[in-house]
């Protein structure tokens, strides 16, 4: 009952302090979308939970964060950066922050990890996996084979060639890792931090259309004109070129 009436109460543009988020073991949620900014007194996520974080929300103040072994806090891409400060955190083996970029589609560019800013106050660690890769590119569409030649007659009439494939089409760009900024005590334990920045991958060339078969004369019993050539395949796309990586600001105070 506490979680759903938590859950109803991030529908407001703002949520107060002492709101307690928690996601059950296996469990998923997604954050309501028109939500800002979030102030939550505890923020809970066992083991192998995931919370959505939506592209609205921009900032997110937690007392206390705790998140058990391969729990997840998935951030959706978005334009604007994301802070989060934590006053006490608990990390345990496996947990992931993720922000990483979407995929490309046809119709749509890959988009970039998510630039982040992150405070940990105080905070007992085994590991941590900040993951903010940017997005692949979309492949390039693959190019129509050519028409088929029409046949010629037995006696007369010229059979016509096959028509040429298409070319495959470019695949588009990667998108850009993040740019993240962690400020942490001067005690933080940086080797057990692992971050994947890398840019996304390009998108694969389009493979080329093949070329039509040439007319043939067929079911001519003593004569039949010639057949004619086959149309030529297209030519395959360029590979799409690799995001640029981004980079890390980690601050000790």
């Amino acid at each position: 009952m506490r979680n759903w009436l938590a859950l109803a109460a991030l529908f407001s543009p703002l949520v107060l302090a002492e709101a307690v988020i928690e996601v059950e073991s296996n469990a998923f949620m997604r954050l309501p979308s028109n939500v800002s900014v979030l102030l939550l007194d505890r923020l809970e996520i066992a083991d192998h939970g995931t919370l959505l974080i939506p592209s609205g929300l921009t900032e997110i103040r937690v007392t206390q964060l705790r998140l058990g072994r391969e729990a997840r806090l998935a951030i959706a891409p978005g334009e604007k950066v994301l802070r989060l400060e934590v006053a006490d955190a608990e990390i345990a083996n496996g947990a992931q922050i993720s922000a990483r970029g979407a995929q490309g589609r046809a119709e749509k560019p890959a988009l970039p990890g998510r630039d982040l800013s992150v405070r940990l106050q105080a905070v007992t660690l085994e590991n941590l996996i900040l993951d903010a890769r940017g997005g692949s590119g979309a492949p390039g569409y693959a190019g129509l084979a050519g028409a088929d030649g029409k046949p010629g007659g037995c006696m007369w009439g010229e059979a016509s060639r096959g028509h040429d494939g298409l070319d495959g089409g470019d695949g588009q760009s990667g998108a850009a890792g993040a740019q993240v900024r962690l400020e942490v005590p001067q005690d933080f334990p940086v080797e057990q931090l692992q971050v994947r920045l890398e840019g996304g991958s390009g998108g694969q060339s389009g493979v080329p259309g093949a070329g039509g078969q040439g007319g043939m004369s067929k079911g001519c019993w003593l004569y039949s004109t010639d057949g004619a050539r086959d149309g030529k395949p297209g030519q395959a796309g360029r590979a799409g070129e690799s995001g640029p990586a981004g980079a890390l600001d980690i601050v000790q105070f």
